[in-house]
């Protein structure tokens, strides 16, 4: 049984996307904020993570900044997984705004993650993103303590929480084959 800890990224900065245009997944390129920076540096030293055998982020650049200023905190090396990214909001990378963005995010609490019978929406599916999740789960449970740096909406998925703010820590037990956790949508 493995002990993770999954640190959500720090606040985000999306200025410059929203100002050059970089929607669909031009918005994973969005670096952490100043404030975010310092959510990052103050989470790096948190002691319970020195003990921790790797760090796994995902690819987009809020995480992989956040991964980064942890590993130079811990002395940790930093693995990028590709499958810890976000929900996909658009499968197709067609939308244009972020009023579109958070429409596919309300259907999908609306019809709590899963497509309506015989339809298919552009969002990810809850039980797409809990598969996924669940293997990179397992790929990284023969360790004894791994930092996962990535977003809360994904780790919903491996644990009960509800909401996970910036650069919180949450630590979570992990074997394979496990049960699934029940998602919050409230």
């Amino acid at each position: 049984m493995a002990l993770f800890y999954l640190v959500r990224h720090g606040e985000a900065n999306y200025e410059y996307m929203l100002e050059n245009g970089f929607w669909g997944f031009g918005r994973d390129f969005a670096p952490l904020s100043e404030k975010g920076k310092r959510q990052a540096e103050l989470v790096a030293k948190d002691p319970r993570l020195k003990s921790a055998e790797l760090i796994v982020s995902s690819p987009y650049t809020r995480a992989l900044q956040t991964a980064q200023i942890i590993s130079r905190e811990t002395g940790i090396r930093v693995e990028v997984d590709i499958d810890l990214h976000e929900w996909i909001p658009d499968e197709s990378n067609q939308y244009k705004t972020s009023e579109e963005s958070f429409a596919f995010a309300g259907e999908f609490t609306e019809f709590g993650g899963e497509y309506p019978p015989g339809e298919k929406r552009r969002w990810e599916s809850l039980s797409h993103m809990r598969k996924r999740m669940i293997c990179v789960a397992d790929n990284y449970s023969d360790y004894e303590k791994v930092i996962f740096v990535g977003h809360g909406m994904v780790f919903r998925c491996l644990t009960y929480i509800e909401k996970m703010n910036p650069a919180e820590i949450i630590e979570c037990t992990w074997q394979k084959g496990q049960e699934e956790c029940e998602y919050s949508f409230t």
